[in-house]
């Protein structure tokens, strides 16, 4: 218990300590308008990378199906919101598109999460163009390809903290529980954990229906703030996107996750003069991190008070010594 404890408090201290900068930017004005985007954009991008680690880096499922259920969180805040244009007409869209992702990925994964490696990224990329193929058609209640526009600006950076905060303690607590354990011995070797008695397909499932979920918050987010959503934002480029980000930070931690999407928002951001060559120098960036780091950022490195209790421990043992 004592060790749980030290791993969510860590987490606190790091939830903590990135608000208090948010906090002091934007009241020092140092955080304008146009840093305010590229801050909601990266803490849009944490619930993302968060929730799609869950299921590339933990349960070992590689999925490119990430901006379809992004699209449906999107399409209900946006579609509530316009009706009910107040903060709990914002949270009972996001709850909306929470209920409509976690079925639609429920009713996918079980047949889908009985397959591997290409064969399950081909197969969840498919779900998520039939996805936005849907949302294209539905033109009485989406607008089709036009999209929806004038959605209530609800969305605030201190609104998406507190999604954050509430998508990362579901998302870490799961981890650290029994079911999340087993969840991570399917990734380490399916074969052994079915054969000790663990219903593989239970946990696959669960773990593609939260990442689903956080999807459809980051998209509900996404709506409310940016007031325009159209089918062409939901594209297989923004599933590439969100795997960047993980694979960039480290597949199987959160912390990971976290880091890779700052670093890589404040890099859009200082690229952004280079016009044209701004991609290229994004993506030589990236291919440098992945020769010289191929786990990423952190590896599976989580960020624990325990880890640095544990160093100072061993630091005064050896002065000791």
């Amino acid at each position: 218990m004592k060790q749980v404890n030290k791993k969510n408090l860590g987490w606190l201290i790091f939830i903590a300590a990135i608000y208090t900068l948010i906090q002091i930017g934007t009241t020092t004005g140092i955080i304008n308008a146009f840093y305010e985007i590229t801050l909601m954009t990266i803490l849009i991008n944490v619930i993302l990378a968060t929730g799609l680690n869950l299921i590339i880096g933990f349960s070992g499922q590689f999925s490119l199906g990430h901006a379809g259920f992004m699209a449906i969180g999107a399409y209900c805040t946006g579609i509530i919101s316009i009706k009910y244009p107040t903060v709990l007409g914002l949270i009972g869209g996001i709850l909306l598109g929470i209920a409509v992702a976690s079925i639609v990925a429920l009713l996918v994964g079980i047949p889908t999460l009985r397959l591997k490696g290409d064969y399950l990224a081909i197969a969840t990329l498919g779900v998520a163009e039939i996805i936005r193929i849907i949302i294209l058609n539905m033109e009485e209640v989406t607008n089709g390809a036009a999209g929806l526009s004038g959605i209530p600006f609800i969305a605030t950076w201190q609104i998406t903290f507190v999604f954050i905060v509430i998508s990362m303690i579901i998302l870490i607590n799961y981890i650290k529980s029994s079911p999340g354990r087993a969840t991570i011995s399917i990734r380490e070797d399916e074969i052994a954990a079915e054969s000790m008695g663990i219903n593989t397909t239970k946990y696959k499932i669960i773990a593609f229906v939260l990442g689903a979920a956080s999807a459809a918050i980051a998209g509900g987010l996404h709506a409310s703030y940016f007031s325009v959503i159209r089918p062409s934002d939901f594209t297989f480029m923004k599933s590439v996107d969100i795997l960047i980000i993980v694979v960039f930070g480290g597949l199987g931690s959160m912390t990971g996750s976290v880091v890779a999407a700052i670093v890589l928002g404040i890099l859009n951001v200082y690229l952004q003069p280079f016009g044209q060559l701004r991609m290229i120098i994004y993506s030589v960036a990236l291919v440098a991190i992945m020769v010289f780091k191929p786990s990423g950022l952190l590896g599976t490195n989580e960020f624990t008070i325990s880890k640095l209790l544990d160093r100072k421990n061993k630091k005064s043992s050896m002065k000791k010594g």
